[in-house]
């Protein structure tokens, strides 16, 4: 944190559909920061890459000058991992930590399954977003044009080149507005309030990069004052991953989005055996690379971190901890227990256990199982519980009993999350479906397709159980046996089918078929016409039931 910085560092992710640029595209931007030699350089933090101030000026400084823009915040703090999991787990109460995404889509393919999910999980994080419409280079016709700005090298193009950008751009434009969504190329955009910009990319040559990075410290600066406002109070943060490190243990991975956090602070974080509650023993950055003489001295040790900040803890007694789950620092021991209420309760509000019917759910960390939990929900989906870690014996008990009153229900959906042989084999014997995948919509589809075959079963079940109006008539010189069952040649009108009633022209129960065999092969269903064997429990033939008698299927009021 600069002294002179008015606004702390906005958070910054990257998502978008598989193979279309997001981590190439943040390679090439951390590369730009990196080979620029006036600028104080990148710093990488756990889990993320921090832009000074400087490095943006130098960037582009020009451009800012052009639009008269004076930078007020504190850099930029890229996310390192690109894609929705880093995404949910920065979560916290009411929403995303990310202060502003980068949606990328391929400018040549536009967008794609993955680029819908982002943008339903962008809305429900109420996070705001800005598009890098990539792959530029790979519109047919571009030429490079080395020192232009991003609007000058379109211009330079052929027109025939300009025109297929433009194309390209508003199909984009015409996906995101059947989703409700405004857009416009950045520079055609007049409220970006209102209008969601699109910057063309290139992750392979640069281009647009400097207007990306123009666009994003102007967004947020210009809009976001007060979530972006400096506060000296104790660190509020989550966590992005558990990791074990060598000669140090468990740590935790955090991402600091406000408030100061010291090496003297106690923690509080949420897990999933309670609340978590650690004297921190040290805080660690890593070291910059250049400076790395020894690959077991990584990390570096600070006294105190400014939001926004990406910071290793290190703590005793962290097992229990859970990627996604929130992390406050205690400087007061006397608000100590409240807090731990506040984490409990947000730790325990994402949890679901209940004993209606409905499926199970299993994901890899509290910050998915908040957004499946929601993903299913607004679909309709009932979930009986929902929680994290691996699928064990209790989850399949769970859904066979759920199954109890809804078959459908016994269900087990897995997202990013293992299982062992023995409890498949459980599963199998307890008539329990498992459902597992690691991207949300994969997941759904999956189940969603199972569930549309079982109720479409269920309905011909169903249908083939309704008891429809038919008669037998007996054909007196087809008696093969007189009872204990009567067997008996028959001619079918109307419908016919096993383990019905029969009655007799005066409205008295005869029996029940047993069996139907045409050609002594045993059928379903007998129709009109057809001449076929019944077999029938109860009746004598030349007793109770004359041997050419009209027998009538008994159909309930």
């Amino acid at each position: 944190m600069t002294e002179k910085a008015k606004l702390r560092s906005p958070i910054v992710t990257v998502l978008g559909h598989i193979d279309h640029g997001k981590t190439s595209l943040l390679d090439k931007m951390r590369g730009t920061g990196v080979q620029d030699r006036e600028a104080a350089g990148i710093t990488q933090h756990i889990g993320a890459s921090f832009f000074p101030t400087e490095t943006i000026l130098s960037i582009c400084g020009d451009l800012l000058k052009s639009v008269k823009t004076e930078l007020t915040i504190d850099g930029l703090l890229f996310i390192d991992t690109p894609g929705h999991e880093a995404y949910l787990n920065l979560r916290r109460r009411g929403g995303a930590i990310a202060d502003i995404a980068i949606l990328v889509i391929d400018i040549n393919e536009g967008a794609l399954t993955q680029t819908y999910e982002s943008l339903k999980i962008l809305r429900s994080g109420k996070t705001p977003f800005l598009i890098a419409a990539n792959k530029l280079d790979k519109v047919p016709g571009w030429r490079e044009k080395d020192g232009l700005t991003l609007f000058d090298a379109i211009k330079a193009q052929n027109m025939s080149t300009q025109s297929e950008v433009d194309r390209r751009i508003y199909e984009i434009v015409g996906a995101l507005s059947a989703n409700e969504i405004q857009s416009e190329r950045y520079d055609r955009v007049t409220d970006f309030r209102k209008t969601v910009a699109i910057v063309p990319t290139s992750a392979k040559t640069g281009a647009g990069i400097p207007e990306l990075l123009m666009v994003l410290s102007g967004l947020t600066q210009q809009y976001m004052k007060e979530r972006l406002a400096v506060s000296k109070g104790p660190a509020r943060g989550a966590v992005l991953e558990v990791r074990e490190e060598t000669g140090l243990g468990i740590t935790l991975d955090t991402i600091i989005y406000d408030g100061i956090l010291k090496k003297t602070d106690t923690i509080v974080v949420g897990g999933l055996d309670g609340v978590i509650v650690a004297k921190i023993r040290a805080l660690l950055q890593p070291k910059p690379l250049d400076e790395i003489r020894d690959p077991r001295e990584k990390f570096t040790n600070v006294d105190i971190v400014h939001a926004a900040a990406g910071v290793k803890i290190v703590a005793p007694d962290i097992e229990g901890a859970v990627a996604g789950a929130p992390v406050y620092a205690v400087e007061n021991p006397e608000n100590l227990e409240m807090i731990i209420q506040k984490v409990s309760d947000e730790v325990g509000s994402i949890r679901i256990q209940t004993d209606k019917s409905g499926i199970v759910l299993k994901t890899d960390t509290l910050g998915s199982l908040e957004a499946v939990t929601q993903f299913l929900q607004q679909r309709k989906v009932p979930v009986r519980a929902a929680d994290v870690g691996p699928i064990v014996k209790r989850d399949v008990i769970e859904a066979h009993a759920s199954g109890d009153s809804d078959s459908l229900n016994a269900v087990v959906l897995g997202f990013n999350v293992k299982i062992s042989p023995e409890i498949e084999d459980l599963a199998a014997e307890y008539g329990v479906e498992i459902f597992m995948n690691e991207v949300i919509y994969r997941l759904y589809d999956e189940y969603n397709a199972w569930l549309l075959v079982k109720r479409e079963q269920a309905k011909a079940e169903s249908l083939s159980s309704i008891i429809r109006p038919g008669k037998l008539e007996l054909m007196p010189e087809y008696v093969f046996r007189h009872n204990n069952p009567a067997v008996v040649g028959v001619k079918i009108h109307g419908i016919v089918r096993p383990k019905v009633g029969l009655i007799n022209e005066e409205g008295r129960r005869i029996g029940t078929i047993l069996q139907i065999q045409d050609r002594s092969v045993s059928i379903d269903e007998a129709r009109d016409g057809m001449e076929v064997a019944v077999s029938i429990r109860g009746p004598t033939i030349g007793r109770q039931v004359k041997s050419n008698e009209i027998l009538y299927v008994d159909v309930p009021d």
